[in-house]
């Protein structure tokens, strides 16, 4: 078992407020986020976008150990998450996540790669993590 974070910080109103981000990583450091660039597409990130990442990443690495589960390793993979946030009642919810893949598996046939990829969908922790509709479009190339 293992434990990280990630942590927040925040000061004002939800419109005029200001928070950062930050990960035990490293790799984001008091990063900016606020109303601004949740809903109006200003610089700074958002919930969404890091648990698109997050997503994306868990995905691919479960993808990786059922390949090599079928003693196949990916060339190159690339995921991405595109997550849904939708006002519902008197809040929001995030309702959908949809991934989409690009991967070239020297040795993979079609059906061997959809029948992988729906597993890591699946089986991934972030994608058990998520109360929402996870749908998938993944493209084996040549």
């Amino acid at each position: 078992m293992t434990t990280t974070f990630g942590s927040a910080k925040w000061k004002g109103g939800i419109k005029d407020g200001i928070g950062s981000i930050s990960t035990k990583s490293g790799a984001l450091a008091d990063y900016p986020y606020g109303f601004a660039s949740r809903f109006e597409g200003k610089p700074g990130s958002n919930p969404e976008e890091l648990i698109g990442a997050a997503h994306a990443a868990c995905f691919t690495m479960a993808l990786s150990l059922i390949l090599g589960e079928a003693k196949l390793t990916a060339e190159s993979m690339e995921t991405k998450a595109d997550v849904t946030l939708e006002k519902q009642g008197d809040g929001f919810a995030i309702t959908k996540v949809h991934l989409t893949l690009s991967a070239k598996i020297p040795g993979a046939d079609q059906a061997k790669f959809e029948a992988l990829t729906a597993m890591a969908k699946a089986g991934c922790p972030v994608s058990k993590l998520l109360n929402a509709e996870i749908t998938l479009d993944a493209t084996l190339l040549g």
